[in-house]
């Protein structure tokens, strides 16, 4: 079973698509691929070899756009593959500081002292 693009896209409230997400590798997650048997672990080494591993200690939040979970189920030995779309925002500050950080320049017209915006 699959989607088409056009399906994704045109159910969702906002999509979020552009030319940089593609830039980078995704961030690869496996799940369920801990069993002991020789075509699961086969699997497992196939998906990680595809896309380059990533150091924890070194990368860049911003350069990852994308995240690929594939999950295995061992009952039914079926593969369950989903592409997200990820986006780092700041978190625990102001709305004008955020929209600041994002190179969103805000309305301040309705405010006297750039403290008000903080």
């Amino acid at each position: 079973q699959y989607s088409l693009i056009k399906d994704v896209v045109s159910s969702l409230k906002r999509h979020r698509m552009h030319e940089q997400q593609f830039t980078h590798h995704p961030l690869l997650v496996l799940s369920n691929f801990g069993l002991q048997q020789i075509q699961v672990k086969l699997m497992a080494s196939m998906f990680q070899n595809m896309f380059p591993s990533i150091n924890v200690h070194r990368v860049n939040l911003n350069s990852i756009k994308r995240c690929l979970l594939i999950s295995y189920d061992a009952q039914t030995q079926l593969l369950d593959f989903r592409h997200y779309s990820v986006k780092v925002v700041p978190v625990g500050m102001s709305k004008g500081l955020k929209k600041l950080l994002q190179e969103k320049f805000p309305n301040m017209s309705r405010l006297e002292d750039i403290s008000e915006l903080l």
